[in-house]
């Protein structure tokens, strides 16, 4: 027998769906009377009613339909296959795209760099990763060749396409399909002409037995913030998609250092995504204007922020890959420096125009020259140099063997030297194995005092390099001046201060001597390096004390 409840609760039940259902009766033959509404038979007059026609095709063309309708034949889309390392050598075997699962890459460094930031991965990927944890690898054996997709432009009609070399430089097999290609056509087999990582570029070829739609190539230097672009390529596996946006902002370097010194690039808001990657960006001349290559990105997908190689850097590259020796030839005189210094700095070095070394490679032209760290160069050849940027043109330029007259600013006096100028590629071999087979600094004991500067440093380690000298700092205190002023975050604990304005520092007694003597609204330089890659050279920090 239910219980007393359980009879209430279906009672209640029972009568709450009876009054619905009268409710709903009540309603339905109200809207019937309403509209009276007296039975099926009822008859309706609609001779007054016109008939709709669907309209005659009408041309709303724009100037990006018009462009995307230009350029688009002449884009390609761009899959390569890399074998795993046991199957290299043998025969190759195709792997069909799972158009679930479009993009696996192995090479995920985690920067902004497409292609390294699960790079060039398909959407449904990414989102396994994120929701499900599952890897670029899941489900596939361990012997699956991995799959990556970018775009590329034809620039010639015999078949030779520029690209990113990020999207072909791991690649065992590279296929090219045409925005003509039936749909399921694999493509045409490409071969790699030249690559050069420093501007992230490749030349690739495929032959055919037909001239090639090709795009027309702009002058980047004319392109302004603001002016509208769109980008064309294969995001997500998706062949010949447009995009718009505008030039948000030029001369954008993306990387520190070395690495970003020929990479100056157009950032752009026009969406791109990845298998973007090598596809052209196009100025409403229907010009391309850059390749676009990068994205910032904290998802691996599109953010708003996109990067493209101008065309100015990016026919001078093509023609020397073209080339007899297939290469980017870069002249350099073994020298380091700080791209961007603070005003701090600058008045303490007394810098206006010029470039601070920071460091000089031993044994290479600017140290068989004389040069040294700290040295500031003001010219070449007669010629002033405003910045690193131009110092970098100035030197690249030139040819391997040949020579430059440099003047330069030590201790204030005014100084000239010839320095030869040799192949930027072997500069940075030699430089490279050099700081490979130099020893490294560790990490002594602890010690907890604080300086004014929100920094508490240490002598350095009894097993320091001979050659390093300094304090090694310890901690960097958050919201101090070094923190927020000199910029100095968590990341530079374990660097070494070499100087405080221009003054060596050999001891933790030395530097706080120095910073004692230290008043509000003075400036600070520190000088350091990264113990761990010494060859790197000093950078140098700066601020005025509140």
């Amino acid at each position: 027998m239910k219980s007393f409840f359980e009879r209430l609760r279906l009672r209640r039940l029972t009568t709450t769906f009876t009054v619905l259902t009268t409710l709903s009766a009540g309603i339905i033959i109200g809207s019937a009377m309403s509209h009276g509404v007296h039975g099926q038979d009822a008859k309706v007059d609609s001779s007054d009613a016109t008939p709709l026609k669907v309209p005659a095709p009408r041309d709303l063309s724009t100037d990006f339909t018009k462009i995307a309708k230009e350029v688009g034949p002449a884009v390609v889309n761009i899959n390569t296959e890399t074998l795993p390392k046991e199957q290299q050598g043998r025969g190759l075997r195709r792997f069909h795209r799972n158009p679930q699962n479009p993009d696996n890459n192995d090479n995920n460094d985690n920067n902004d760099n497409e292609n390294d930031n699960n790079g060039d991965q398909g959407g449904m990927q990414d989102f396994f990763n994120r929701f499900f944890g599952m890897g670029p690898d899941f489900g596939q054996p361990d012997d699956q060749a991995h799959e990556a997709l970018g775009s590329g432009f034809i620039v010639d009609p015999k078949g030779y396409i520029i690209t990113n070399n990020h999207v072909v430089e791991k690649a065992d097999r590279i296929y090219v399909k045409l925005a003509s290609d039936p749909e399921g056509d694999q493509g045409h087999p490409a071969k790699v002409i030249g690559t050069d990582k420093n501007t992230d570029l490749a030349v690739i070829k495929i032959d055919v037995d037909h001239p090639l739609p090709t795009v027309k190539l702009g002058n980047s230097d004319s392109a302004q913030v603001g002016d509208w672009v769109i980008a064309i390529g294969s995001p997500f596996t998706l062949q010949q998609t447009v995009t718009a946006g505008i030039i948000s902002a030029k001369n954008r370097t993306i990387q520190n250092g070395a690495a970003g010194q020929f990479q100056h690039f157009l950032q752009t808001d026009a969406a791109i995504n990845p298998g973007n990657s090598g596809g052209p960006l196009v100025n409403m001349a229907g010009e391309v204007i850059g390749v676009n290559t990068a994205i910032f990105t904290q998802s691996a997908g599109y953010q708003g922020i996109g990067f493209a190689m101008p065309s100015n850097t990016v026919v001078d590259v093509y023609n020397a890959l073209i080339g007899p020796e297939h290469r980017v030839v870069r002249g350099s005189i073994g020298i380091r420096f700080q791209q961007n210094v603070s005003s701090a700095v600058r008045r303490i070095y007394g810098v206006k125009n010029g470039v601070i070394i920071s460091s000089v490679a031993a044994g290479l032209p600017a140290d068989k020259a004389g040069l040294k760290a700290g040295d500031i160069i003001t010219s070449i050849d007669g010629r002033p140099v405003k910045d690193g940027d131009d110092l970098v043109n100035q030197i690249t330029a030139r040819k391997p063997g040949s020579t430059v007259r440099i003047g330069y600013i030590r201790d204030g006096q005014q100084h000239t030297t010839t320095v030869s100028v040799m192949d930027f590629n072997k500069m940075e071999a030699a430089s490279g194995q050099a700081e490979e087979e130099g020893p490294s600094g560790g990490n002594g004991g602890v010690d907890t005092s604080q300086s004014k500067l929100g920094i508490t440093v240490s002598d350095l380690p009894q097993n320091a390099p001979p050659n390093l000298h300094g304090v090694l700092i310890q901690r960097v205190k958050p919201g101090s001046f070094a923190d927020d002023v000199l910029g100095l975050s968590q990341q530079y604990e374990g660097w070494v201060i070499t100087a405080v304005n221009k003054k060596p520092v050999r001891s933790k007694a030395d530097f706080n001597s120095v910073i004692a003597e230290l008043k509000s609204g003075q400036d600070v330089v520190l000088g350091l390096i990264d113990p761990q890659h010494p060859n790197a050279g000093e950078m140098l920090v700066g601020g005025t004390l509140p």
